[in-house]
């Protein structure tokens, strides 16, 4: 492009060049995660994609979109970028996976004060690695260079997933009974929720992102608060296809007591037994740092595990086994119980831990 003709919105603090120098490097990263279905290149108006819709008597699409929150100042302040774009992909694949749906197509959207293309293509190498780990495609997106919006060497980040599922395969928990067993698989830790508290306790805390965390085995405060949210599309995907998997939940904001219940139906509760899985250090430090209850930390965090499954319990077995397959740890956390009323007729909570 002619200099003349961007200087004004140069003046004006938007960078055009770098904004096509960015999608220039996009195009080889997107391209990584092209599968069958994609019919567009990056650069157009809006991405293209062919659903195969052959072997479905009743094809839904599933959506969800989700941000990255304020785990993005920890990146900010640790300088590193390389993670964030993983976790805006498995907030969403974890989202669609829990009513059995597969992804298809990711888009991204990046917006910052001032464009730094290294820094943008490091963040969209995660979302293009979170794609292939979740078997679908980086179908496009934007990016939004914002003068006097953000902090400088600041940005936000947000995305959204659109998955497929057969109505005949929909998993809504309407099959869930009573005995049924409940399979925790573990979390990788934080995964994308709860930084605004984790913030504020590690700034109290003193330490720098470079020291050992405390109880880690050598890795760095920044290694375990910045480790990218597992994506469990790959070791789920097989159980539906194979097994009776009655619900799911995604263990995310409103931890336990809010996200278990979201897939039962309201005539059942999830009776959990907690020590029954392995509570990684990053949840110790948390709860005797922040002076918080074990209640309290599993309304907020996953304390370990991040996604949940019921299954019969005569398949709990060979569920956790098929799990640990690949490399996730997985346990029977707890079981499926009638729900009761209390002696005035109102029902209980949903959940139910027994410490």
């Amino acid at each position: 492009m002619p200099k003349s003709r961007a200087n004004a919105y140069t003046e004006a603090g938007v960078n055009i060049e770098a904004g096509n120098a960015l999608v220039e490097r996009l195009k080889a990263i997107v391209a990584g995660t092209r599968g069958r279905g994609v019919i567009s290149d990056i650069g157009g108006f809006g991405g293209l994609f062919k659903p195969d819709l052959s072997g479905m008597e009743e094809p839904l699409l599933v959506g969800a979109t989700d941000g990255v929150g304020t785990k993005l100042k920890l990146a900010f302040a640790f300088n590193r970028h390389d993670t964030v774009g993983i976790d805006l992909v498995a907030m969403s694949v974890n989202d669609i996976l829990v009513q059995g749906a597969s992804p298809l197509f990711f888009l991204d959207y990046f917006a910052c004060g001032k464009l730094d293309v290294d820094v943008a293509a490091t963040v969209v190498e995660g979302v293009a690695m979170g794609c292939r780990k979740a078997g679908c495609a980086l179908l496009g997106g934007e990016t939004a260079e914002m003068p006097d919006m953000y902090a400088p060497g600041e940005y936000d980040l947000a995305g959204f997933c659109v998955g497929l599922v057969d109505n005949a395969r929909l998993i809504d928990g309407t099959g869930t009974q009573a005995g049924d067993a409940i399979i925790g698989i573990a979390s990788s830790g934080l995964h994308s929720n709860g930084f605004s508290l984790v913030r504020k306790v590690l700034a109290k805390s003193g330490l720098a992102g470079d020291e050992p965390f405390p109880g880690a085995d050598g890795k760095s405060v920044a290694d375990v608060l910045l480790c990218p949210t597992t994506i469990y599309m790959e070791a789920v995907k097989p159980l539906l296809r194979d097994l009776s998997i009655r619900s799911m939940a995604h263990i995310t904001g409103g931890g336990f007591y809010d996200n278990i219940p979201r897939s039962l139906p309201t005539s059942v509760e999830a009776r959990i037994d907690f020590g029954s899985w392995t509570v990684q250090p990053v949840f110790e430090w948390l709860k005797e740092n922040a002076e918080l209850s074990w209640e309290e930390m599993l309304q907020i965090f996953n304390c370990g595990i991040g996604y949940v499954l019921v299954v019969p319990q005569k398949q709990a077995e060979e569920t956790i086994n098929r799990i640990q397959a690949f490399n996730l740890p997985a346990w029977q956390i707890g079981s499926v119980a009638i729900r009761e009323k209390d002696s005035e007729g109102f029902w209980g909570e949903q959940v139910t831990i027994n410490f």
